[in-house]
């Protein structure tokens, strides 16, 4: 049994131990008592804490380190109670589900199931436990409804399709905990606000309902206090648990013999010494970012996997038989090492992972915290950890976020207010279970802590919208799916209704994607039938010719054609592969550690834990121009070719430093200055123009003050939104989540052109009729915290203001390298609209001198300046059914 469960202790501990040992006596059942005495173990002071509190009727928060037992704790209340519930008599009505477990991944629900069910059988407790997830059988689904487990554990959507049962009341009237693992991660998306939906309601059903909320990584843990308790009780704040110390991780960055590059994400130049630590360890889960990051380690993993290692490969594109037989695998501990993204990161125990490495920057204090994790899962054991920065700006991010994690420093998100697209799909699902009366629901929306502040006309608003489809489109029937009855209550329109609504749940927005399915070659031509490999964005496979190449699921594929919902492939080969791109994948650099950089840059003391390569490019930057300061903004102009640049600092993300791209290049235009394009990174923003905006600046045509005075965010993003296909973009995902459009039909399913179709039209009609709509209203807030980062651009400008430094070069400098040659990615239209072509070996030996040594002949440029050059290995390609494939052989 995996110890991090239970995470009891074999003595106990010298503080308090007398006063934990009696508590536990005390409040532990007979059975249990055995048991622990029997495997010599005792509980930890936590757990018996938390115990005493829920057996108290008090919602709780609990904040352990990795490895502390929160699962146990979490569950202790539950299993005493069961372990002294009454067997049902003869005839007895069935009990409703005791206890639900709320998990926002399916695979660790999967995993708490295996956990869960050895030591409930060990204790012999007649309790029975069973998942609810996307991937259960309907049959299973409908059995459980009829014959509930003591113990359900299922996600974020599945509750939302049980509280719309017109017999929810009835499937909870037995419910007594809630309790939410990894909170942090589900409070902070449109996820959560449906799930604090879906308590509020709960709440309703069950007054006297107990919440326990386990977390590792928290920021505000008030924030998860009120979330998990009713904001309209007269207590609206739950209880606090936490528990300090823990081992240390021992956690360092890779200094590689390599050089490393000065753009790109891929940390190729690393695979050596990435295979070497595989080989040294027992199990190793390699960290990405992005989906196709993962297919690309993989891949060159298996190319330098000279020894046969079991090695797989885990993604949420996968098919979810492939990624059941992979989590099967390293249950078992029959991998060596498993490329995986966030699929993999929360909670899970999977066998005896002895080493985390993170490819790529973290993005996150938090983040990385959680993932490290997954290496050594006990309290009392550190966690090892190996950081690959994939560019010499992640070497930067990566020494801030192994300091920030020695320091027990936390960055996850704070929560936003509670989305109107998603109350709309609440009210929705709240009219399929049975009418509603306005005024009890909105005192209800108002209980769950994202909604506490929504006022009663925009709660009103979004229930016309419900029952009508706003001003603009009340005259189309399509758009009525509530109504009024004459005692004042508010029903579906139709059966049908409720049915499109269960097919349609969820928040989570997928861009359209297509089947894979593999086909073998017959004379050339790809048959019919074979299996299905997962899926790719159907952007991406509209990009492909017949013949390309493009690797996914660890394959090289040949590209034969799309059929209806379905991208045809076959055996591939050759030179020219290409790697899938999925939207949405990357993360945002946090606050926390862009604050940390930008510190490292100002103090030259800290440069020497830096790789000398790193240290010297920074000491150049210092020589050839200047270093920010940390509440500076650095502003860089100089020319190359026929073309003049500006180069800035704001180490803001990605996100924020698109919207600024957009903007600058909006008033570059207006000033005369010709803007070709931009181009951001999560470290700095390029733009490029046929003018010397250097000279510009110096004559205050406009000054740098005024180019990113705040007034910025007013009428230009106005303008700007009005004009860009971001909001449609954007307004797509809030009409499918609030139900105005549908995506999936009784046996059929839109396209994705469809489903686009649809709302770009009904985009346009709201535009021209009625721009206060309730959905424009949601798209525009929306886009201004996820595809803009409005808040945090409008901090930086804040920020900056009266600090802007700016340097005027005559040829580019070493900072701006990186950036250099991520350019050819965006555009803008203007007086021109052309490609600028660089060669990246000319534009290192122009920034850093002849005499650098950036770029070895031995290794080539592409390897230094990219990290993309591929390396020697063994041949072919590993599959993603390694699983069969190297376990036979073994």
């Amino acid at each position: 049994m995996p110890r991090y469960l239970w995470c009891v202790t074999a003595k106990p501990s010298p503080v308090g131990e007398t006063d934990t040992a009696e508590t536990a006596a005390v409040l532990l059942p007979e059975p249990f008592v055995k048991w622990f005495a029997q495997k010599g173990w005792s509980p930890r002071a936590h757990q018996i804490e938390l115990l005493a509190r829920a057996q108290a009727g008090q919602s709780t928060l609990l904040i352990a380190p990795t490895g502390a037992g929160k699962t146990l704790a979490g569950f202790l209340p539950t299993l005493t109670e069961l372990a002294a519930r009454p067997k049902r008599k003869p005839g007895e009505a069935r009990r409703g589900v005791h206890t639900l477990y709320i998990s926002p991944l399916k695979a660790l629900a999967v995993d708490i199931e295996r956990n869960l069910g050895k030591p409930v059988a060990e204790i012999g407790l007649p309790i029975t436990i069973e998942t609810r997830t996307g991937d259960t059988p309907a049959h299973k689904r409908q059995r459980q409804k009829l014959a509930p487990p003591d113990i359900l554990l299922t996600t974020p959507e599945q509750l939302a399709l049980l509280i719309a049962g017109s017999d929810a009341k009835r499937f909870f009237e037995d419910l007594r905990y809630v309790i939410f693992d990894e909170l942090h991660s589900l409070v902070t998306s449109k996820r959560g606000h449906l799930l604090s939906l879906g308590l509020a309601r709960l709440r309703s059903f069950v007054p006297g309902l107990r919440a326990i909320g386990l977390s590792a990584t928290v920021a505000e843990p008030d924030e998860l206090r009120r979330w998990l308790v009713s904001q309209n009780a007269a207590n609206h704040i739950a209880g606090l648990v936490t528990v300090s110390g823990g081992a240390k991780p021992d956690i360092s960055i890779l200094e590689s013999q390599e050089r490393v590059p000065w753009a790109g994400h891929s940390a190729r130049y690393a695979i050596p010494e990435i295979y070497e630590a595989i080989r040294r360890h027992r199990t190793t889960l390699l960290f990405v970012n992005t989906r196709s990051q993962a297919e690309m380690l993989f891949q060159e993993l298996w190319r330098a996997n000279e020894d046969s290692l079991p090695i797989a490969l885990h993604h949420g594109s996968l098919d979810v038989g492939q990624r059941r037989r992979v989590e099967k695998a390293m249950a078992d501990n029959a991998l060596r090492a498993i490329v995986a993204t966030s699929t993999l990161d929360l909670g899970i125990d999977w066998g005896d992972v002895d080493l985390v490495v993170h490819v790529g920057a973290p993005k996150g204090a938090s983040r990385l915290a959680q993932r490290i994790g997954r290496a050594n899962h006990r309290m009392d054991e550190p966690s090892k950890a190996i950081l690959i920065p994939a560019n010499r700006f992640e070497v930067l991010e990566c020494r801030a976020a192994l300091d920030a994690n020695y320091l027990g420093a936390q960055d996850t998100p704070p929560l936003l207010a509670g989305a109107l697209d998603v109350l709309a799909q609440h009210v929705l699902g709240t009219a399929c279970a049975a009418p509603f009366d306005a005024d009890r629901l909105y005192h209800e929306v108002r209980s769950a802590a994202p909604y506490a502040g929504l006022d009663r006309h925009t709660f009103d608003r979004v229930v016309d919208f419900v029952a009508t489809g706003g001003y603009a489109l009340q005259n189309y029937e399509r758009y009525a799916r509530i109504r009024k009855t004459k005692e004042g209550l508010w029903r579906v329109t139709h059966p049908r209704i409720a049915q499109q609504y269960r097919l349609n749940v969820g928040t989570i927005v997928e861009m359209p994607e297509l089947n894979v399915r593999y086909v073998r070659q017959s004379r050339g031509i790809a048959g019919h039938g074979g299996r299905i490999l997962g899926k790719v964005e159907e952007y991406f496979a509209e990009t492909l010719r017949p013949g390309d190449n493009f690797l996914f699921a660890g394959k090289v594929l040949r590209f034969e054609g799309i059929r209806e919902n379905e991208c045809i492939v076959s055996a591939g080969g050759g030179a020219q592969i290409i790697v899938p791109s999925y939207a949405g994948g990357k993360f945002p650099l946090s606050t926390y550690l862009a604050d940390q950089v930008r510190a490292m840059l100002a103090d030259p003391e800290r440069w020497r834990t830096l790789p000398e390569q790193v240290s010297d490019w920074l000491r150049m930057q210092k020589e050839k121009s200047v270093l920010p300061k940390r509440g500076d903004l650095l502003v860089e102009t100089f020319p190359r070719g026929d073309r003049h640049f500006m180069v800035c600092y704001p180490f803001e993300g990605r996100l924020a430093h698109q919207t600024l791209g957009m903007l600058l290049t909006r008033r570059l235009e207006r000033v005369g200055a010709r803007p070709l394009g931009f181009v951001a990174t999560d470290y700095s923003l390029a733009v490029w123009a046929l003018d010397d905006m250097g000279a510009l600046f110096k004559a205050g045509k406009p000054s740098l003050a005024e180019l990113f005075d705040e007034d910025m965010l007013g009428d230009d993003l106005e303008a700007w939104l009005n004009d860009s296909w971001m909001l449609k973009r954007m307004f797509r995902t809030c009409a499918v989540i609030s139900g105005l459009i549908e995506k999936k039909f009784p046996g059929q399913e839109k396209t994705g052109r469809q489903v686009t179709v649809s709302a770009d039209l009904i985009y346009d009609v709201l535009r021209s009729h009625e721009p206060d709509h309730i959905l424009l209203q949601a798209t525009r807030a929306d886009a201004a915290a996820g595809l803009l980062d409005v808040s945090r651009l409008a901090d930086m400008l804040s920020r900056i203001r009266g600090r802007i430094v700016h340097k005027h070069l005559e040829q580019i400098s070493p900072l701006a390298v990186p950036v250099m040659l991520e350019i050819g990615r965006e555009s803008v239209n203007g007086d021109a609209n052309e490609s600028l072509l660089m060669e990246a070996a000319d534009l290192v030996e122009e920034a850093m001198g002849a005499a650098d040594d950036g770029a070895p002949a031995r290794n080539g440029p592409t390897v230094m300046l990219h990290g993309t050059a591929t390396r020697p290995g063994k041949g072919g390609v590993g599959t993603a059914d390694y699983g069969r494939r190297t376990l036979r052989d073994r």
